[in-house]
């Protein structure tokens, strides 16, 4: 992972859940922004109002809209479809299908910082 001011896009429905990825990623000292989502719906709202993210990490199981939406919604947008994403779920049943829609990695929750760090170097060049 080259870029060290990244922004990212983290979409989880559990506020929990968003405090510690958001708590980790900004002491990893690579992440300059975390720009919280509740659902897909409100992730899509976030990246048609900002051109700077760099990264979006995408929980699978929402209300209103969840990961797989989201995932489609994203790919099929051509000015978003080469953004990485990196899905975080704790069913393990969805791995194939968020990769078959276009996820560039996939981790199993509960998530470690030394997995989160590793898996975003391998898809942030």
């Amino acid at each position: 992972m080259t870029k060290t001011d990244l922004i990212v896009l983290a979409v989880d429905d559990d506020m929990i859940n968003l405090k510690l990825l958001k708590s980790m990623l900004l002491k990893s000292g690579k992440v300059k922004e975390v720009i919280e989502a509740k659902n897909g719906s409100d992730a899509i709202g976030q990246l048609k109002s900002r051109s700077d993210i760099d990264l979006i990490l995408l929980d699978i199981i929402m209300p209103v809209m969840g990961g797989i939406e989201m995932l489609k919604v994203v790919r099929a947008d051509d000015n978003l479809k080469q953004l990485p994403i990196i899905v975080l779920t704790t069913d393990e049943t969805k791995k194939s299908e968020a990769l078959e829609f276009g996820a560039n990695g996939f981790l199993m929750k509960p998530i470690r910082n030394d997995d989160l760090l590793n898996k975003m170097a391998t898809v942030i060049v």
